[in-house]
């Protein structure tokens, strides 16, 4: 049994989601996807001389020589593990395929059948914390009992010196990572307004896009541990894993991060010295299925759970979705296309999530097949599909 052709297809959701295919001398094949990102779909290509002719049964071999033939390209981190993470999904999809049966098995079977789900809900139309609320309402009453809204967007006490005549008079500027007085007041009453909307049962998460310092963040993170949020997500810059560590040891907020970390080997110092109370690998983008699968065994040694990042198309979300039904230690993955009204049309089946949760149905691979007229329709212009001619 031979892989004969690896291609891709971008189409152009919320973000590019780059699809990968694998196809075998068999006829099985397989389905992957990709993070979005500049490059990715041609590394992918780049990766063709190493994974066409292989046994597709030998997925750690294949992903061991794409790390190391790959290395010039940068395979420790960035657009070329996330490339290598799109084609390791598809090995994995491909060989439930071939096996008949769930990924999920493959990773050891079931700790659960149905993965909540928590969505993303971005901002309210409006930087009032009504309109947060009504955000907030409005998911909730389709069946979701975990969201998530952002706290760093442009609000009414966002300060902008670009036209300030005196912008020495400020204490407060947006590139010193601080928080004025009065931003602090409007994220805790949006918090406020979010929590009261929706009750304490429903999980509340908020991101800060790694925009702060560590004393603005540990203030933030303070003045809302009245409010049980699920977590406080990436409030500082995600290099420093010391500064990170302080901030999570000085509050009773549970502090969120992982979306900019690669590999098992990326994670380590952030687990070990528990910088964070819940990691948040982004799957299709740190190493795929395994390398996921590697990072939540190390992070259960500490008792951290894992809620992964996730921006995907239905692919790489039910994909992820299977090993965090065989982890002990998963929390809730994240929906983030709430807004794009074809995502669950992008595949033949029925949609994926359902009253804010993911059923692992017992089919071969991942389960899903793409509906390719939508597929087609929603190609990213210049994008191939499959190796079909380029479109647009």
């Amino acid at each position: 049994m031979k892989i004969t052709r690896l291609s891709t297809a971008v189409i152009a959701g919320n973000f590019p989601w780059v699809l990968v295919k694998l196809e075998t001398d068999t006829g099985h094949t397989g389905l992957g996807e990709a993070y979005w990102g500049a490059g990715v779909a041609e590394l992918v290509h780049l990766a063709k001389p190493l994974v066409e002719g292989q046994d597709p049964r030998n997925i750690n071999k294949i992903v061991e020589m794409m790390i190391r033939c790959m290395s010039g390209a940068g395979s420790q981190a960035g657009a070329t593990v996330t490339a290598i993470s799109g084609v390791e999904i598809a090995l994995w999809d491909l060989l439930g395929r071939i096996l008949d049966t769930p990924v999920a098995t493959l990773f050891g079977g079931l700790f659960r059948d149905t993965i909540r789900v928590y969505a993303d809900c971005h901002a309210g139309e409006t930087p009032d914390p009504a309109d947060y609320a009504k955000k907030a309402k409005e998911v909730v009453a389709e069946g979701f009992t975990a969201i998530k809204f952002d706290l760093d967007t442009p609000n009414p006490y966002t300060i902008d010196i670009s036209d300030d005549p005196h912008p020495r008079r400020r204490w407060f500027e947006p590139f010193n990572r601080s928080i004025g007085s009065r931003e602090m007041t409007w994220m805790v009453d949006v918090v406020r307004a979010v929590r009261d909307a929706v009750g304490p049962e429903v999980m509340v998460a908020m991101d800060a896009h790694w925009k702060y310092g560590v004393n603005d963040a540990i203030k933030l993170a303070q003045a809302l541990e009245p409010f049980d949020l699920l977590w406080l997500e990436d409030p500082v810059p995600p290099e420093n894993i010391e500064a990170q560590r302080h901030v999570t040891h000085s509050t009773r907020t549970p502090i969120c991060t992982g979306e900019n970390l690669y590999r098992k080997h990326g994670y380590r110092e952030l687990i070990e010295k528990q910088a964070a109370r819940i990691i948040a690998p982004d799957i299709p983008k740190m190493g795929g299925l395994a390398e996921a699968k590697k990072v939540a065994d190390h992070a259960d040694l500490y008792y951290i759970p894992i809620a992964p990042h996730n921006v995907a198309s239905p692919i790489g979300t039910v994909a992820g979705s299977h090993v965090c039904a065989a982890i002990n230690n998963f929390l809730v993955i994240e929906y983030h296309a709430h807004d794009v009204e074809w995502w669950s049309d992008l595949v033949n089946e029925a949609p994926p999530i359902e009253k804010g949760f993911i059923r692992i149905e017992d089919r071969p691979g991942h389960g899903l097949t793409l509906n390719e007229d939508v597929a087609r329709a929603h190609l990213k212009p210049g994008s191939s599909f499959f190796g079909d001619e380029p479109h647009g």
